[in-house]
């Protein structure tokens, strides 16, 4: 089936079995490889993007079903010059990665969550990034970046 996106603001066409997950159609078709591929089950995030605006696991979504849709990836959330979004910053500044594996789908549901609770509480924070699994961190500098992003945060 052919399927056709806007993915970081480039149109993207692509022909994929039915079968082919948003995952596999972002990194194989698109040759976009930050958005990582962590369980296959929707347990642990680390495929986190967002669909018209809308944060979606992609291991969770056929690429069929994205047809028409606007994707962006981790990639597609910096400045074409290089400047890095500021949830992106704020991850860097407040060290909320350690082996990044998870960092894309963090990031993702990270900004996501701004989006909808733009001066979250800690608690807020911790909720909105439950299904988000960091094997590294322990989350506490994760939540950090985000609360600093917010604006009510220290680095």
């Amino acid at each position: 089936m052919q399927v056709k996106t806007v993915v970081n603001g480039q149109e993207q066409s692509h022909d994929v079995e039915p079968r082919t997950l948003l995952v596999h159609y972002l990194r194989d078709d698109c040759d976009l490889t930050g958005t990582n591929i962590g369980c296959d089950s929707s347990s642990c995030g680390a495929c986190t993007i967002h669909v018209d605006g809308e944060a979606v696991k992609s291991c969770t979504m056929f690429a069929v079903q994205a047809d028409g849709t606007a994707i962006t990836t981790i990639e597609g959330l910096a400045d074409d010059d290089g400047t890095l979004h500021p949830m992106q910053q704020a991850f860097h500044e407040n060290h909320a990665l350690q082996c990044g594996y998870c960092t894309p789908g963090m990031v993702m549901a990270a900004t996501s969550l701004l989006d909808e609770v733009p001066n979250p509480t800690e608690g807020e924070v911790r909720e909105g990034l439950e299904g988000n699994l960091c094997r590294c961190t322990g989350y506490h500098n994760i939540v950090q970046a985000v609360l600093a992003a917010a604006g009510g945060g220290s680095k």
